[in-house]
């Protein structure tokens, strides 16, 4: 197949959907690489790379989407800076991969549907032992959870680590992580790394083992681990009493922290508010909330999405796509991710799109000319009522 890899549009956007590294397995697998000119350099990968790895690097959109087969991207398709738009660039009845957002707008997926378009987003790879090659939103939770607490260790006007020092003994900061999926044991462990004594929150007694070999303190709160978790290990939305008892716990261990790093999040959903407006006003002036939520609302209830503000002596930072700050290592890691999908729809240079297979059925949002995720569905007849 003939594989196009854009560069990517969206502001703010550093990352690239492949990196050289990934392109001679895909090329001996019989599929040509096209690569926009430009495309992997704010993520520190020259067109020279692409080159020598065995890509073409052609010179602008219109050359790298004409005659595509298949488009890599990780960002949904959007306008780009001239006025057009990255939708009209697609072939018809090509194939697009990346992170598609489907829980955002669904008149973008009518449309790609009526274009004849296959579209799979990342987003919805299954949490199986199958697919753990393809899980993009572990590999990019992975980067959110450690750029966390370098973000908080920067805004922070105390060390991590506790000092032994000629003036005395320095303290340790203290650090509460709410939310023990993939992003926050990873900020667990780089906290603990850079010497913090951490405390972790999550509903789901599951991950009770986890947040301890890591070395930090589980806060358990007696909810059931059926109310707590899907069948696929996601946070399930809890009921309003257990929310209210939540933010309760929550409060008592938030007087005591020096970092609070939020990562709560139930897919297709708003964030679960667990960080309120009295218990940011009753902590230690000079705190620090990072809330990786933004991007749905946000944990804390004084966050505003993308902004670094303070209120009551508090900082709270809501970076709005974390990933890409980490450009390099991101990249590198969504590339495998992406590179295994392909593999696994198109192994011998040829689409194989088998819908009865559990990892195709789930990520594969439209085919066939029709919008086939469910939820998708729903949401494009409540648009259209």
């Amino acid at each position: 197949m003939r594989i196009a890899v854009p560069a990517e549009v969206q502001e703010g956007e550093k990352r690239v959907a492949l990196v050289p590294e990934v392109v001679p397995s895909l090329a001996k697998a019989g599929h040509s690489i096209e690569v926009q000119s430009g495309a992997g350099l704010r993520a520190g990968f020259t067109d020279e790379a692409y080159s020598a790895a065995g890509a073409t690097v052609v010179g602008d959109a219109g050359a790298v989407y004409r005659g595509a087969e298949m488009v890599l991207k990780v960002q949904r398709p959007e306008r780009t800076e001239l006025g057009g738009s990255e939708l009209d660039l697609l072939p018809d009845g090509s194939m697009l991969i990346g992170l598609l957002n489907p829980g955002g707008d669904p008149s973008f997926f009518s449309d790609l549907a009526r274009r004849d378009i296959t579209a799979c987003s990342m987003e919805l790879v299954p949490r199986t032992t199958r697919a753990q090659m393809m899980d993009a939103l572990s590999s990019q939770s992975t980067v959110a959870g450690y750029k966390a607490v370098l973000l908080a260790a920067n805004a922070l006007q105390k060390f991590f680590p506790m000092l032994m020092t000629a003036a005395g003994t320095v303290r340790p900061a203290k650090v509460l992580v709410i939310g023990a999926g993939v992003a926050g044991l990873q900020a667990i462990a780089t906290a603990r790394r850079i010497g913090a004594v951490v405390e972790a929150f999550d509903t789901r007694p599951v991950v009770k083992e986890q947040v301890k070999s890591l070395g930090a303190t589980f806060v358990e709160l007696d909810v059931g681990s059926d109310d707590a978790q899907d069948a696929g290990g996601y946070a399930r939305e809890l009921k309003e009493e257990h929310i209210r008892r939540e933010m309760e716990l929550i409060h008592e261990h938030a007087l005591l922290a020096d970092v609070i790093i939020t990562t709560a999040l139930v897919p297709g959903r708003r964030a679960p508010l667990l960080v309120s407006a009295e218990t940011v006003a009753a902590m230690k002036p000079g705190s620090v909330i990072v809330d990786l939520a933004g991007e749905q609302g946000g944990n804390c209830e004084l966050t505003v999405p993308g902004q670094h503000i303070e209120r009551h002596g508090v900082t709270i930072i809501a970076p709005l796509n974390i990933s890409s700050e980490l450009s390099f290592h991101a990249s590198q890691m969504y590339s495998r991710n992406i590179a295994a999908l392909v593999t696994h729809l198109a192994p011998n240079g040829q689409l194989e799109l088998n819908l009865d297979d559990d990892i195709t059925s789930a990520v594969c949002v439209t085919a066939a000319g029709t919008v086939r995720n469910e939820s998708v569905v729903n949401r494009i007849k409540e648009s259209a009522s």
